[in-house]
């Protein structure tokens, strides 16, 4: 196996490769260079260098949004599968280019959106479709989280709608929240390209950067669900994010990152364990293949091609820290996130301090 991104979030995916009986870490590629590695393990600038000088049967590529398609073209046409973090591409017609060549190939590529290995997720799909909470209104998705300066200034694309001329649509919404759209699509059973009706955005930020920090966006899935998401970065302490479901005999609450439903506790299964079983038995599925991120994707896109995010006014913010800790809260942002939330209403609907008149249509 080999590891492309060793360094941030790629470090433990160096760690999780190495615990796995079975699997030998042969190389890594990392332009940084390497880092704490097992003794033997090969260093090289790019993944080109590793194919051509490691044999490898499988690579984890977690490196920029906008490499992950070139990288994991290169790793399948090399005879690889592939473990590629989320999001896998930062715009449909990418997807579109990802998907041929994983049908020419005969490939296996998984999406790194753990929360979709989850039984929490998993187990409240199914009771939403067995009808247990009677007719269902729609879900929400609701991200209250913090980010620092430093966040957006560890890496040049971080932050970034484009770089250097190239798609990279990072922001809230498609890139450290994106596992709560995600999720809630699952809930749906509307993974798929086709399952999405209409996509509805608002995009904001406090920061000084191109991407959005705030925002809300609705999705209208083929079955005519409305999946309203609501997050931001700009918080005033770090929650975890929830997907809530609404339905006409109850409502329910997906905590994905400690896989929750309620107040009970659910386990998880390993997407790259399940990439190495599926490679032993292609009858054993993958739990996030390509095609199971494609309305994940038309979310992407939405976003890609909307208006440059809505620059919050300055009266509604409150700065803290200094230097690499410095960080925007945006005043009541909890309120009317768990108010769009409630009523699966976008910020313009609810009549959001932040939103102006231009803005609100």
């Amino acid at each position: 196996m080999a590891v492309v991104g060793i360094h941030g979030h790629g470090a433990s995916h160096v760690r999780n490769v190495t615990r796995l009986p079975g699997a030998e870490l042969v190389a890594v590629a990392d332009p940084q260079g390497g880092g704490d590695l097992p003794a033997g393990v090969q260093v090289y600038a790019a993944l080109d260098e590793l194919l051509a000088g490691t044999e490898v049967d499988v690579v984890v590529i977690c490196t920029p949004i906008q490499t992950h398609v070139p990288l994991a073209e290169l790793a399948m046409r090399a005879g690889a599968d592939v473990l590629l973090e989320k999001p896998p591409t930062a715009s449909l017609d990418e997807f579109q280019q990802l998907t041929a060549v994983v049908g020419e190939t005969g490939r296996a590529l998984q999406v790194g959106f753990q929360a979709q290995a989850s039984e929490a997720t998993l187990t409240l799909a199914k009771l939403i479709a067995d009808g247990e909470f009677g007719e269902l209104r729609g879900i929400s998705a609701t991200g209250k989280w913090v980010r620092t300066a430093r966040y957006f200034q560890r890496a040049r694309w971080s932050g970034r709608r484009r770089l250097d001329g190239i798609d990279v649509v990072d922001g809230a919404v498609t890139n450290p929240l994106a596992h709560a759209t995600a999720a809630a699509l699952l809930l749906d059973g509307s993974t798929g390209v086709d399952d999405i009706r209409s996509i509805e955005t608002e995009l904001y930020r406090a920061n000084p950067i191109e991407s959005d920090d705030t925002s809300s966006v609705r999705i209208t899935t083929s079955r005519g669900t409305p999946i309203l998401i609501a997050v931001t970065l700009c918080a005033t302490e770090h929650l975890e994010a929830s997907v809530i479901v609404h339905g006409s005999k109850g409502r329910a609450v997906l905590t994905y990152q400690s896989d929750l439903i309620g107040t009970t506790k659910y386990g998880r299964a390993d997407l790259l364990e399940n990439l190495l079983a599926h490679r032993a038995d292609p009858a054993v599925p993958l739990y996030v293949p390509l095609e199971a991120t494609g309305g994940f994707t038309r979310v992407v896109e939405a976003v890609r091609t909307a208006p440059d995010p809505t620059v919050i006014p300055p009266d509604l913010i409150r700065w803290e820290g200094d230097g690499l800790d410095r960080r925007p809260i945006l005043h009541d942002v909890e309120k009317w996130i768990d108010r769009a939330s409630d009523e699966l209403a976008l910020f313009s609907e609810i009549r959001a301090p932040w939103v102006t008149p231009a803005t609100r249509g």
